[in-house]
C-alpha cells in the first residue's frame, strides 16, 4: 500500500508564511522516498505581509491558501478537506507563518491559540497514533496539537524552550542536523532554520526527520 503525508504550509516566505526551503526540502525528501504526499493550507488573511528584501512590514493583505499555492505548484487544499483516514502521517514545516498565522504563538506565547481548523485538523493525527514531524518553530505547536507533556525540540533558544515547557512541552537542545523523537508520541522535530545557517544544514536535520516519520508509519 502507498503511504501518504500531509503537509501543512503558512504561507510562502519565512518572515510572514512558510520557510520555503524547509517546505521545499520536506516535499523533496517524500518524494525521494516514494511518498506520495498533498500540500494543505488554511483560507484565512495572513497576519501580516512582510517585503523579504527590506525585512520591513508592508499594508497588502495577502490569503495564507493563496500564497501556499506557491510552493505547492498550485497543487494544494483547504485544511477544511484534510481528512485524516487518507493519510498516514502530518508534517509542518517552519517560518514565522507557523506562529503567526497557524497560531498566535508570535504575540501570545505560552497563552498562544490556534485557528479551529488547523488544531482539529492536527489533534486529529495524534489522536489517531499517526506520526507527526514539526520543523524549525513548528513544534510550538505540540502542547495544543497532543494536549499531554510531549518530548520535541526548537534548537536551543532558552526563551522559545521556556514558553513551550510552559505548554506541556518538554524541550530537549538538540543541535542543527539532528532530531529528537518522542516515541510514544510518534513525534519527531529538527531545530532547521532555528539553528542553521547554511541549507545544507536544514537540508541534514529535515531528511532525518522525514525518514523517521516514514520509519514510524
Amino acid at each position: 500500500m502507498t503511504k501518504k503525508v500531509a503537509v501543512i504550509l503558512s504561507g510562502c516566505g519565512f518572515l510572514d508564511g512558510a520557510e520555503i526551503h524547509e517546505s521545499v526540502l520536506t516535499l523533496l525528501n517524500l518524494d525521494l522516498l516514494n511518498i506520495n504526499y498533498q500540500c494543505f493550507a488554511v483560507d484565512i488573511d495572513q497576519a501580516d505581509v512582510v517585503n523579504h528584501l527590506t525585512g520591513e512590514a508592508t499594508p497588502e493583505k495577502r490569503n495564507v491558501l493563496v500564497e501556499s499555492a506557491r510552493i505547492a505548484r498550485g497543487n494544494i487544499k483547504d485544511i477544511s478537506q484534510l481528512v485524516t483516514s487518507e493519510f498516514d502521517a502530518l508534517i509542518l514545516p517552519g517560518g514565522y507563518g507557523v506562529a503567526k498565522n497557524l497560531s498566535n504563538f508570535a504575540t501570545k506565547g505560552a497563552t498562544m491559540d490556534m485557528p479551529e481548523s488547523v488544531q482539529k485538523a492536527c489533534q486529529s493525527f495524534a489522536t489517531n497514533n499517526k506520526p507527526i514531524g514539526l520543523i524549525c518553530i513548528a513544534p510550538a505547536l505540540a502542547g495544543k496539537i497532543f494536549g499531554e507533556p510531549v518530548r520535541c525540540t526548537i534548537g536551543n533558544d532558552e526563551e522559545t524552550a521556556a514558553a513551550l515547557e510552559q505548554m506541556n512541552v518538554i524541550h530537549q537542545n538538540c543541535v542543527v542536523n539532528d532530531i529528537v523523537v518522542d516515541e510514544k508520541h510518534k513525534l519527531v522535530t529538527t531545530p532547521a532554520y532555528m539553528l542553521a545557517s547554511r541549507i545544507s544544514e536544514a537540508a541534514d536535520g529535515i531528511a532525518k526527520l522525514v525518514k523517521q516519520v516514514i520509519a514510524f508509519i
